[in-house]
């Protein structure tokens, strides 16, 4: 099987629900799959003819992952899509009819890539027929430059849309987790009874264990901070724009909104290639901080984490989250130098290879490494994850760097 037929596995064996005939007959519906996925040549050798939707969407998946595009990795528009605007948009509509939200997001990333489809997003009216997901809004993000004014309004509002989904999932969470941990950073020594950290309490009191009686003394009271309207902590969020970093971007640019929205958190956002762009001002709406942003060019770390640098008043209540691929375009040893110098002064370092779902992608090892060394370990980070890691910098314990396997 090549490679062109594994890329259609996914789609036929979720999403279509059988016909009753076949229901009773476990043999033919599993040729039926078997036939959908090999794509039906005379090699496939199941012998089973498709008909009605099942044609139908063979036909969808044929369009994108036909024989006509083996040899040249998607180059050949013999595959069935063509670079025809109303032929594409009939293909979106289709597979949106024939297979769920999560294989269409698959089929409209692979088109993408596969057979050079971007410039068609250009046109309002692809736009309005795609399924919006992170991914497409990392490919509107690095077109967006070269969109025609018809097209800005309509983009935005699908870059809208997916922001909102994603802010939905993640800001509760996050504000829940990092509102507990701002509370346990700020220990107190007489706290009411309501505030008392018993498990520390406890611990601290062990040696005060009466074993008459069962029990512990607590000599020390060990509890939290009441939340207050000050700011307790600072957060700089700096992003790597490059164009494998996209789907990062997008993530960063939420959580960043939703950080800005606390009280207790004063949040710095910066994005950069080779030049510095400080995008704190519009972090109230995180669309129009992706759409500041420009993905793709060059990268210079060490000339963003200088700016950053610049921007700390107070070292020990400090965060900064690097969020890059870490392939350094500046000075090396001055980056690594700045790394060693807020750690040195209290901030607390982290440094993120990847802020999403696929895990991390190329990186540099060797700075990966050499951050490790100055006890910055670098790791990809999924959305689900992150508050727990913002949670455990702000506490400065040890970050819950995921299992790399």
């Amino acid at each position: 099987m090549t490679d062109t037929t594994a890329g259609q596995a996914p789609a036929p064996v979720s999403a279509p629900a059988p016909a009753p005939a076949q229901a009773a007959d476990p043999a033919r519906e599993r040729l039926r799959r078997w036939r959908l996925v090999l794509g039906g040549d005379q090699a496939d050798g199941t012998g089973c003819a498709l008909s009605g939707r099942d044609a139908a969407m063979d036909g969808a998946l044929a369009a994108l992952y036909g024989k006509g595009d083996k040899a040249s990795a998607g180059r050949d528009r013999s595959a069935g899509l063509g670079a025809s605007a109303p032929s594409v948009a009939r293909w979106l509509g289709d597979i949106r009819d024939y297979f769920p939200s999560s294989v269409v997001q698959v089929m409209q990333r692979d088109a993408i890539d596969r057979l050079g489809l971007a410039s068609l997003l250009l046109e309002p009216e692809m736009l309005q027929a795609v399924e919006p997901d992170v991914h497409l809004v990392g490919t509107l993000l690095s077109l967006h430059k070269a969109m025609p004014e018809t097209t800005r309004e309509t983009a935005r509002a699908v870059v809208r849309k997916v922001v909102g989904e994603l802010e939905k999932r993640l800001a509760t969470r996050t504000r829940a987790t990092l509102t507990g941990a701002l509370d346990r950073s700020a220990r107190v020594r007489r706290p009411r009874h309501h505030d008392i950290d018993w498990n520390r309490t406890i611990a601290a009191n062990l040696k005060h264990y009466l074993p008459e009686y069962r029990t512990v003394v607590p000599e020390r009271l060990i509890g939290y901070g009441r939340a207050a309207r000050s700011v307790k902590k600072e957060v700089v969020l700096c992003i790597d724009q490059s164009g494998s970093m996209a789907a990062s971007v997008v993530y960063a640019s939420v959580f960043g909104a939703v950080l800005a929205s606390m009280r207790s958190i004063s949040t710095r956002l910066v994005v950069f290639d080779t030049a510095v762009v400080d995008l704190t001002d519009q972090l109230d709406d995180p669309v129009d901080v992706l759409f500041g942003t420009q993905l793709g060019g060059g990268t210079d770390i060490n000339r963003a984490l200088a700016y950053c640098q610049e921007r700390i008043t107070r070292p020990a209540e400090t965060v900064v989250v690097l969020i890059s691929d870490l392939y350094e375009g500046g000075i090396r040893d001055e980056m690594l130098k700045r790394v060693a110098a807020m750690k040195a002064s209290g901030v607390q370092f982290v440094a993120l290879l990847a802020l999403s779902d696929e895990g991390a992608p190329a990186y540099d090892r060797e700075h990966a490494a050499a951050l490790a060394a100055l006890g910055a370990p670098a790791f990809a980070c999924t959305p689900d994850l992150f508050p727990e890691v913002m949670a455990a910098a702000l506490e400065k314990r040890p970050l819950p760097i995921p299992d790399p396997a």
